[in-house]
């Protein structure tokens, strides 16, 4: 069977029930879009020859990422990581191509060894990225020095392109072009008829090359807010979406025409648009696409993978694709301690970056096309990239389990001394502790503030905010922060399991001290009550309830009315709580609790009923202080 709607529907197929089933176990959404690849193409044979031209167009996924990213980089930002960018990226390039070319050496001519330095000193900006997002790692110190790494990688794809012709080998000239890859894709490397610096000076690319990216710059900041406005004006979304697409792929267009690299181009038209107040809407718009692109250029590669080959040269190949993990590990994780990443951030930046990337097909298809390198060479080079691409979400797994756990557990630094007791104890320094610690201080309390993040503990040093790092799960901590003769605890800790266990702990030993404590949800509400706390505070359901005062009033309803409504849906709320708790099982998920479902259903649907009934009440003592609304005034939402 063949046709465009039998292959569409094979690989979203494929994607559908691999990625979800990867994401269950652990393994992350890209390793599940490589599998769906591999079985769906070596395995089960049932795609083939259309992949590589599907990768193609897959690959401006890339490209959409890269503008995506620079949208989220304001010009300043990408200003202060200009160390980083070169030195940092500048090095592992350099670095990595000189000690690959200086073993290529042993086994091929020295143009041969080059052009293998170039293609395998590159990592995948696919992978790494969106790998990075899913796990929260983008803002992290690895995370920013792996970005700044690969928009270099990026940028030098430039210069490398323009290197490999110079590179030819006499004796491959004239054997054909291998089917193995082609110059197009992110890296740039356009057909002679669609160049339009075919054939220039070099003063004169150079000048064409400058006038394209003043192009992007220019129109960027001072054309495309007209254009989104006009569009906008129009009020059809699927127009504006149109024209972010466009927009995108016309940058990337430009800059194939002059040899550069559309992922690099659409980046700097990213950072262009990254203080314009379509930001947002771009980002939203242009998201699905990025996404779905991806995903199928994850696929293709798996789908791409030679068994052949493969089977013909495994221990070669195998050794190839560990040898430069190892190699190029073994330097960004030089560079990570040149630079003084944390120890943490080390690793993730080593692991993170050590695989071959996508850019390195464009370079062997381009090598071939210029007789660069042999074309059996070529097949096994190109499974090496593959596989080291494939082996990267391992590499995150390892650093997930085996090395972040080990980080946390023994990198710490020692608990502080505390040489202080207070009225009350604070565990937990987060956005809740903060407040309650503020309001208690601002009140004349004495507080001792005790939190396991020793970068939390610094950053409130710094605005003033004296707290102590250490584990208040560990009583001789407790102790010393005065707990035998406290009045309260208040339990802030972001880990739920230990929050309850704290609770537990207190109640047993030191019953008079009264606990309040911080619940993430009904559920985590509920065992804190088991556990014994005397008050558990959901972290958002009081500023809920005030967004929902304040629309009210937005709306037209009285101030008057509308605190009574508030206060009536958090009375009628605290008796469904206690209603509800006795139906609660904390063996059971609460989706699951069938009773509990039925009687969550029927408190939804009577709080219509008691809001309406509280609101025609009169005045009671406890409302005295409210001025009542004037005769006539609206009583219904609706009027």
């Amino acid at each position: 069977m063949d046709g465009f709607l039998f292959h569409a529907f094979v690989y979203l197929c494929a994607a559908v029930i691999a990625v979800p089933v990867a994401k269950r176990l652990g393994l992350g959404s890209v390793l599940g879009y490589l599998i769906a690849g591999i079985m769906i193409g070596p395995v089960l044979n049932i795609v083939g020859s259309e992949t590589e031209q599907l990768q193609h167009f897959a690959e401006l996924g890339v490209v959409l990422m890269l503008f995506l990213i620079g949208l989220e980089l304001q010009p300043r930002v990408l200003w202060q990581m200009r160390t980083s960018l070169l030195g940092l990226g500048g090095l592992q390039v350099f670095a990595t191509v000189a000690l690959t070319t200086a073993i290529a050496l042993l086994l091929v001519d020295w143009r041969s060894a080059l052009a293998i330095g170039l293609v395998l000193s590159l990592s995948s900006t696919a992978i790494v990225l969106q790998t990075f997002e899913e796990k929260g790692l983008a803002r992290t110190d690895g995370g920013r020095a792996g970005l700044s790494v690969l928009l270099f990688q990026d940028i030098a794809v430039i210069p490398m392109l323009a290197l490999i012709p110079l590179l030819a080998l006499p004796e491959v000239i004239g054997t054909g072009v291998a089917e193995t890859g082609s110059g197009h894709g992110p890296g740039g490397g356009a057909d002679a008829g669609m160049s339009l610096v075919a054939g220039l000076q070099g003063w004169a690319y150079a000048l064409v090359v400058l006038a394209a990216v003043a192009a992007v710059v220019f129109g960027g900041h001072f054309l495309t807010r007209p254009l989104f406005r006009f569009i906008a004006a129009s009020r059809l979304r699927e127009i504006f979406t149109a024209a972010a697409l466009l927009l995108v792929l016309g940058i990337a267009l430009l800059m194939t025409l002059v040899d550069l690299s559309p992922a690099l181009g659409t980046f700097l038209a990213g950072v262009v648009l990254a203080d314009s107040e379509f930001r947002h809407e771009l980002e939203s718009d242009i998201e699905p696409f990025k996404g779905l692109l991806l995903g199928l250029f994850f696929i293709t590669v798996g789908a791409g993978i030679d068994f052949g080959v493969l089977s013909a040269s495994l221990f070669v190949v195998l050794g190839l694709t560990l040898g430069i993990i190892v190699l190029k590990g073994s330097v960004l994780f030089a560079l990570a301690n040149l630079f003084r990443l944390p120890v943490g951030d080390r690793w993730l930046f080593t692991l993170a970056l050590a695989q071959a990337g996508e850019f390195g097909f464009v370079l062997l298809g381009f090598s071939l096309q210029n007789q660069v390198l042999p074309p059996e060479l070529a097949k096994v080079l190109n499974l090496v990239v593959a596989l080291s691409m494939l082996l990267t979400p391992v590499l995150f797994i390892v650093y997930d389990r085996l090395i972040l756990p080990r980080l946390s557990g023994g990198d710490q630094p020692d608990a502080d001394e505390i040489d202080e007791q207070g009225a009350v104890v604070i565990a937990g320094i987060g956005r809740f502790g903060q407040v309650v610690n503020r309001t208690l201080v601002a009140a004349g309390v004495r507080t001792v503030v005790l939190d396991h993040d020793a970068a939390a503990v610094e950053r409130m040093r710094r605005i003033g905010i004296r707290s102590y790092f250490g584990d208040a799960c560990r009583p001789d901590l407790l102790r010393s922060a005065g707990i035998e003769e406290a009045a309260a605890i208040v339990i802030a800790i972001d880990d739920r399991d230990r929050a309850v266990e704290l609770a537990e702990y207190m109640r047993r030993e030191h019953p008079r001290v009264h606990l309040v404590a911080r619940a993430h949800d009904m559920d985590h509400l509920y065992l804190l009550r088991k556990a014994g706390v005397d008050m558990a505070v959901r972290e958002v359901f009081e500023s809920s309830l005030e967004a929902g005062s304040a629309i009210l009033r937005t709306l037209g309803v009285h101030p008057y009315q509308a605190e009574k409504m508030v206060r009536a849906f958090r009375r009628h709320d605290q008796e469904s709580l206690e209603q509800l708790y006795e139906l609660w099982d904390e063996n059971l998920e609460m989706s699951k609790n069938v009773a509990m479902l039925e009687r969550v259903r029927a408190r939804t649907a009577s709080e219509h009923d008691a809001l309406s009934r509280d609101r025609a009440d009169l005045h009671d003592r406890s409302e005295r202080g409210w001025t009542p609304p004037p005769k006539g005034y609206a009583d219904d939402l609706g009027s």
